[in-house]
């Protein structure tokens, strides 16, 4: 690891030495169907919705006791509602009968699942077993860029260069710091670049 990533790594880590997963989750089933409900939609309002649909509904089978109309009614305000109901349905059966009612352990095996890609997974097999892996959500692929860290123009591409530039043994870690120090510094539309740890090593910064 150069030195610019191992001093932007151990800033990181000491300004967010907390990171930690945003959604709301009991078990690896609960981080499952979170994580698909989270496309495309924040996390806070995932965190309202699974409040209530987890109350009844938080193994595959009884998720399975809901048609998938009643499911949408649930899940409605996430957006895109019956595309992720019908996933969530899917991979619930899959779970029940490919799976005994386990969510699989394994990146191949948790892609096998319906809805759930490779950022998914990558959440999934890091969070909830405790594997080695990085998810590029939006503020991973910004955060990554705009500091160099791995350049790409696909989550694809910035998670092969994440995964070239950090030790192994880092890349949960690394996954949890990017997401915070994008929600709360490095913003899309106005980074708060004045006040940002790392200006001086980041390229965005010093190319405007």
């Amino acid at each position: 690891m150069n030195i610019k990533i191992q001093k932007i790594l151990d800033g990181l880590a000491s300004l967010y030495p907390d990171a930690q997963p945003a959604l709301h989750f009991k078990s690896p089933y609960e981080l499952l169907v979170a994580v698909i409900l989270s496309a495309q939609c924040t996390d806070e309002r995932v965190n309202k919705v699974t409040a209530v649909l987890f109350e009844k509904h938080n193994t595959p089978e009884k998720m399975l006791a809901l048609s998938q109309e009643e499911l949408e009614k649930y899940i409605y305000s996430c957006g895109f509602y019956r595309n992720k109901a019908a996933h969530i349905l899917s991979a619930s059966r899959d779970i029940l009968h490919k799976f005994g009612g386990k969510v699989p352990k394994t990146l191949e095996e948790l892609k096998t699942l319906a809805g759930v890609g490779q950022k998914t997974a990558n959440v999934v097999y890091a969070v909830a077993f405790g594997g080695d892996a990085i998810a590029v959500d939006t503020h991973v692929f910004r955060v990554s860029n705009r500091l160099g860290i791995a350049v790409g123009n696909t989550p694809a591409k910035v998670e092969e260069g994440l995964c070239a530039a950090l030790p192994k043994s880092e890349w949960s870690k690394a996954h949890h710091y990017l997401i915070y120090h994008g929600r709360r510094v490095c913003h899309s539309q106005k980074p708060d670049c004045p006040n940002c740890t790392f200006k001086d090593y980041c390229d965005f910064y010093n190319k405007k």
